[in-house]
């Protein structure tokens, strides 16, 4: 049964795509023609424009020579196919989540269909744009690949994708999580969840205060934040202070990024008042006290005891939890299963291999440099998305 085309919008491909898909072989993991059809985007992208710095982002991670290096992370290739087809349901906003999407299911050897986001993205226009060239011309091979469209909330026409697919890969929050699956699978169809996640960072103030290009730093966590506007669970959401002057660190930390915020962000009058908002709900429920501050962009509130239900009342648009700390064991609360990632600078990465070998914490899937959180990687969320989105066959 195909689905209501009345809520339904091809960006690349259309309903006989689709229904190639059903009949086209899966491609082996790290395919020639699949590495070589994402260098080709990544080429096209990075004269379409440097305006986005996103979408340069996907093109860099996606060029032949980066793919290829992903490859050889991976020893057991020979005889390891895509699994079919894989059905994304990608993020509303997260611009350019599902090109990384669409990419790794690629690399895993998929036709993909994905669930572009409904809002109006550049970044989104732009990359489709260019994934339409291509396979218009130089790659009418990878048609059958590559399938993008638009719906909003249709029980029908996920009943249509999520019947067909080998694979669902899910990224949003609990309630578009829980809509999806009221769409039953196949019997032999898995599923992998991207939920709805935090992340914090750890910054140790001793070694900033000796850092000479403070500006840097400022950029880096601009970057992790306040580029998407905290909306990525893999923005920072609580800054842990570690370290001796805490509070001269603090001081010419946000004087650094108060000036990069100036600069570059742009803050609407209702975002102020719901960060207010925010911070009044978590007055409400914890002994918090909100920091001085001249900028309406910044809203720091002081945490006086640490719990990891704290975050049920975080916020975006630069709203951030501060708690001081004198070992990495007090993160430990916050470390739960929602927790996605943590964002250090100054910190030793085996003093963070020593943290996780003694407590095991039930989250913390990723711990990455300050200026890193954005970065995509092949494993995400604890899931190998190569080793998820494809099958190995043994012959004895």
């Amino acid at each position: 049964m195909q689905p209501n085309s009345d809520n339904l919008q091809y960006i690349v491909g259309n309903d006989q795509i689709v229904e190639q898909m059903l009949k086209v072989a899966p491609l082996p993991v790290f395919s020639e023609q699949s590495i070589s059809f994402l260098n080709e985007i990544s080429k096209l992208l990075m004269k379409e424009t440097n305006k986005f710095s996103d979408v340069t982002t996907f093109a860099f991670w996606c060029r032949k020579s980066a793919l290829l290096q992903q490859k050889n992370k991976y020893n057991d290739l020979s005889l390891r196919f895509g699994k079919g087809i894989a059905f994304h349901s990608t993020p509303s906003n997260v611009p350019v989540n599902f090109a990384f999407s669409l990419a790794a299911g690629l690399l895993a050897g998929n036709a993909n269909i994905v669930r572009l986001p409904l809002k109006n993205f550049i970044q989104v226009d732009i990359i489709c744009g260019v994934i339409n060239k291509l396979l218009k011309s130089s790659y009418k091979n990878m048609r059958p690949y590559v399938c993008m469209l638009k719906y909003s909330s249709s029980k029908e026409i996920s009943d249509r994708f999520s019947s067909i697919c080998d694979s669902r890969i899910i990224w949003g929050g609990d309630k578009t999580i829980e809509g999806l699956r009221q769409s039953p699978l196949k019997i032999k169809a898995d599923e992998i969840i991207f939920a709805d996640r935090y992340s914090i960072a750890v910054i140790e103030t001793d070694k900033y205060l000796q850092a000479k290009d403070k500006t840097k730093i400022a950029f880096d966590f601009y970057n992790d934040t306040y580029f998407s506007d905290q909306n990525a669970c893999t923005s920072p959401r609580i800054i842990f202070w570690i370290g001796k002057e805490k509070e001269r660190a603090k001081k010419e930390f946000w004087e650094q990024m108060h000036r990069q915020i100036k600069e570059k962000y742009i803050m609407q009058p209702v975002q102020a008042v719901l960060k207010l908002s925010a911070y009044y709900r978590a007055a409400s429920e914890f002994d918090v006290k909100l920091i001085k501050n001249n900028n309406t962009s910044v809203m720091r509130v002081g945490v006086k005891k640490i719990a990891g239900n704290i975050m049920d009342f975080k916020y975006h648009s630069g709203f951030f939890f501060e708690y001081d700390i004198n070992s990495l064991k007090e993160i430990l609360p916050m470390c739960l299963e929602r927790c996605q990632t943590i964002v250090y600078y100054g910190i030793d990465k085996s003093k963070f291999a020593e943290f996780l070998n003694k407590y095991r914490p039930r989250g913390v899937d990723r711990i990455v440099p300050l200026g890193k959180s954005l970065d995509f990687s092949l494993i995400w969320d604890g899931y190998d998305l190569i080793s998820s989105l494809s099958r190995k066959i043994t012959i004895c």
